[in-house]
């Protein structure tokens, strides 16, 4: 009953998601270089529709490979997730190291392990002392005003472009409905790249 509840509300996220969404251009994000593409992904990292679209981004990735640049950007969604914000920060004290991306993927396919507990941060360190970080430099950056400042100024940029739930995408400067398969979110790249 738990597993129908849970996959019940991972749907009702992902529906809602997919119907805020809307096709409007808004101000440019970032500038492409010629023949390649921008996906900016607003996300939090204890969500669980963010979780279900991480192996689908980090393929896309790995089938564009220099054709698609991808942004990941912070939403953490502090009211629903109590560990989206320091998860958010041990990412970027992560970045501060050199290993932002080796903490972004452990957060996602830790997800389960971190989302619910009251020790998320021994946690994050623990990740972080496992990628070879330098452990103090880690605890004092994660509490950093920088780093606090940097997730709060990604935030606030979603906000300004009407991002009101996670994953909200923008290809090119145009947010984007959430595609509902990988071969749906190929598609919507490849068009891009035309």
């Amino acid at each position: 009953m738990f597993l129908g509840l849970f996959v019940g509300a991972v749907f009702l996220i992902f529906w809602i998601g997919r119907n805020m969404s809307d096709n409007e251009p808004v101000d440019a994000i970032t500038k492409s270089e010629s023949g390649k593409s921008v996906l900016i992904e607003y996300a939090d990292f204890q969500c669980p529709a963010c979780g279900m679209y991480y192996p689908l981004v980090k393929q896309l990735k790995t089938e564009f490979g220099d054709k698609l640049e991808v942004v990941y950007k912070h939403f953490p969604l502090k009211n629903l997730h109590k560990n989206a914000d320091l998860a958010a920060r041990a990412s970027e004290a992560a970045l501060n190291q050199g290993k932002f991306q080796e903490m972004h993927n452990m957060l996602f396919e830790k997800q389960e392990e971190w989302s619910d507990s009251n020790q998320a941060l021994s946690l994050f360190t623990a990740y972080a002392v496992t990628l070879g970080l330098d452990k103090d430099r880690f605890l004092t950056d994660i509490d950093s005003d920088v780093v606090k400042d940097k997730v709060n100024e990604d935030y606030a940029e979603g906000v300004s472009l009407r991002v009101n739930g996670t994953p909200t995408f923008f290809l090119n400067d145009k947010k984007i409905n959430n595609p509902r398969s990988y071969d749906e979110f190929r598609g919507i790249i490849e068009q891009s790249l035309k």
